[in-house]
């Protein structure tokens, strides 16, 4: 009977010993939680990210005022009966930057 108590208390421990030291054990279990965390973190951003590109894809293709504002913004067109004015401060002023003013002529 004592060398089956024996016997049972060699094997607990073993179990013990594999699940807490082994690099399969808790330790590991663990660090795959926190990837699995971070990993969601990162879909969440780009899920957010791919909803904003779908959304801006959608103003595209349906209206015309989005096509207009990526239009004015970044290549810097002007309608047909608008005029474009620059202003451009004198040497030595405090404004150091060009200043660009539309208005639309109607």
């Amino acid at each position: 009977m004592k060398w089956l108590a024996g016997a049972l208390v060699v094997v607990v421990v073993l179990l013990q010993y594999r699940l807490l030291v082994s690099p399969d054990g808790i330790r590991e279990t663990h660090r795959l939680e926190a990837d699995v965390a971070a990993q969601r973190s990162e879909n969440a951003a780009l899920s957010a990210r791919n909803a904003r590109l779908a959304a801006e894809v959608r103003d595209l293709k349906q209206g015309l005022t989005a096509l207009e504002e990526r239009a004015r913004s970044e290549l810097g067109m002007i309608a047909p009966r608008e005029s474009f004015y620059q202003v451009v401060p004198q040497p030595g002023s405090a404004a150091g930057g060009e200043a660009r003013t539309r208005t639309a002529q109607r």
